[in-house]
């Protein structure tokens, strides 16, 4: 009706594909609303785009261990991938 297309993997339209965006952005509203006194009701639009655009640029690329990883920050294990695939080429 309105363009829109229910978002649902091919195989049997289980919806688990999102599972891990879904993780994300709920440990980044933890981490970075919930556990402040501040409510993030009272931010402008500006101030939501300034601190998720720092907590994922800044925190959770950079610094944030990631077991999935090897233990490392995904900037890292980026770096550490680019760097090997180049050397193999």
């Amino acid at each position: 009706m309105y363009g829109l297309k229910q978002s649902m993997n091919s195989a049997g339209g289980r919806c688990h594909d999102h599972a891990r965006c879904e993780s994300m952005w709920a440990r980044m509203k933890v981490e970075v609303f919930y556990s402040r006194k501040d409510k993030p009701e009272n931010y402008t639009v500006e101030e939501l785009k300034t601190k998720i655009w720092r907590y994922y640029m800044s925190y959770r690329n950079n610094r944030h261990i990631c077991s999935a990883n090897g233990g490392m920050p995904p900037a890292v294990k980026r770096s550490q991938f680019y760097a090997e695939s180049s050397v193999a080429a």
